[in-house]
């Protein structure tokens, strides 16, 4: 049987999804503990027991100084921006999208501008955001806002043009007038791709919160992971990059499960 033809069983395929974690945490528990036997002041590779220690500290104790359980605290911060930029993101993405790739006269202008929006780098842009916005929530909010949105648009917009047109000829012909061909025609082929193509978002949408949280916040994770970096506390910074790498996982998850709910005819539901 050719290669290409085999598929794995359900025992089979829960092995190999296994395999490269374990093998991962393998290599870096020797490495560590390699590393710890030579030094054991090392900050490099810490030992499990020291990143436990660390989570301890930031999840279940409170800050002296403010009271708060830091890792909640960053975290709430963190979820909350991402989800405001998302939201508006996902909202202003498929109103460009219907535009640009149904009505001829908004997409002859949309066109252009989304695909050259979408080419220019958003880190590069973040000074700017924080002397027009300020050094405050929205600056934040914007750069993932700016960052995805015009990607979200180009997407939704080539959907929008695969619609077949004689959809389109049939619903005129049955007297539905342009704002019925879009909310009952395009608006319901265009859902699903949106939930899909924020899915595929989420790790740049992760990338420009933490780049901003970093350069001006006083909470959230990347202002955490940045704060600490300059004590090589790598016993906090791991353990903060594989919860954030937990939250997307979480995130990408929910909105797949969403995607197999509310629309279950559509092919791409069950990626």
């Amino acid at each position: 049987m050719r290669l290409i033809n085999r598929h794995p069983d359900r025992p089979s395929r829960l092995l190999l999804v296994i395999l490269p974690f374990a093998l991962v945490l393998f290599a870096y528990f020797m490495g560590s503990a390699d590393r710890l036997t030579d030094n054991p002041n090392d900050k490099l590779l810490p030992s499990a027991v020291q990143m436990t220690d660390a989570v301890k500290r930031l999840a279940f104790t409170a800050d002296t100084r403010t009271g708060e359980y830091l890792l909640w605290q960053d975290s709430a911060a963190s979820l909350r921006r991402l989800a405001i930029g998302l939201g508006i993101s996902a909202l202003a993405g498929l109103c460009l999208g219907i535009a640009a790739g149904t009505l001829p006269l908004f997409g002859a202008p949309l066109s252009p501008v989304l695909t050259v929006l979408s080419m220019v780098p958003p880190l590069a842009i973040l000074p700017i955001l924080f002397i027009v916005f300020g050094l405050g929530e929205l600056s934040k909010v914007m750069l993932i806002v700016i960052g995805i949105t015009p990607c979200l648009a180009r997407d939704l917009e080539q959907r929008a043009r695969e619609i077949p047109v004689e959809l389109l000829i049939k619903a005129q012909t049955l007297g539905a007038s342009t704002w019925t061909l879009m909310l009952r025609v395009v608006l319901p082929q265009l859902l699903p791709r949106l939930l899909i193509s924020l899915r595929l978002m989420l790790g740049s949408a992760w990338l420009f919160l933490i780049a901003a949280e970093a350069i001006a916040s006083t909470d959230g994770l990347g202002y955490r992971i940045f704060l600490v970096r300059r004590y090589l506390a790598m016993d906090v910074i791991l353990p903060y990059v594989v919860w954030i790498t937990l939250l997307a996982w979480l995130m990408d998850w929910g909105l797949k499960r969403l995607t197999q709910r509310a629309f279950p005819w559509h092919q791409g539901a069950s990626k």
